[in-house]
């Protein structure tokens, strides 16, 4: 279909039910769907993602002509998560704030989509981003971490892993500090998603 906006919906939350950020996801969703046809393909990382170890970093490292059959079972999933994002215009995530960072789950993903030659790549003036182009929503969500303070951990570095594979055209709708007034930072996130 021409015209088609290929969304990633990428979940972190390990609350299925009442998650904000899933709200805020489908919120986000239903909106870009308002403005353009959509095709989402979605991810839910809550489920559990491996990490990588030894055999994987081993496997990462070894030129793709040169691989085993071994090895390459080993990137199977990594190459799933890469080319999910390849194949999307729009990275939807949503993602709240645990212990003043991101899930364990999301960092998990981070680390399996991070790979030199595949979704960036080093020069001579330093590291240079391969996934442009694309854009990116993140529904960030949290109890009691104000964004943008000293101790939010979460939206710089969200904003830096994806600016380094080159993504930078980055959106944040964000209902923080919900441990008081979150009725209200929850209807005044929802509002901000009609602006995007």
């Amino acid at each position: 279909m021409e015209n088609l906006n290929k969304i990633l919906r990428i979940d972190t939350s390990a609350r299925v039910s009442d998650s904000v950020s899933r709200g805020l996801v489908d919120a986000i969703i239903e909106h870009l769907s308002a403005e353009k046809a959509v095709q989402v393909e979605k991810r839910d990382v809550s489920k559990g993602l491996p990490f990588i170890n030894e055999d994987w970093v081993g496997a990462n490292f070894t030129p793709p002509e040169m691989r085993t059959d071994a090895q390459a079972s080993t990137l199977a999933q990594s190459d799933q998560l890469v080319n999910e994002i390849k194949n999307a215009d729009t990275l939807v995530i949503g993602i709240p704030t645990y212990n003043f960072g991101v899930p364990a789950t999301f960092k998990a993903w981070v680390d399996l989509i991070g790979r030199a030659g595949v979704t960036f790549k080093y020069t001579e003036t330093g590291p240079v981003g391969l996934m442009e182009g694309k854009r990116a929503i993140i529904a960030l969500a949290s109890g009691g971490t104000p964004s943008g303070s000293e101790i939010d951990f979460v939206t710089p570095y969200v904003r830096h892993i994806l600016g380094f594979i080159g993504i930078t055209d980055v959106t944040f709708i964000i209902a923080d500090a919900m441990g008081q007034q979150a009725e209200e930072k929850i209807a005044a996130a929802m509002a901000s998603i009609k602006q995007i």
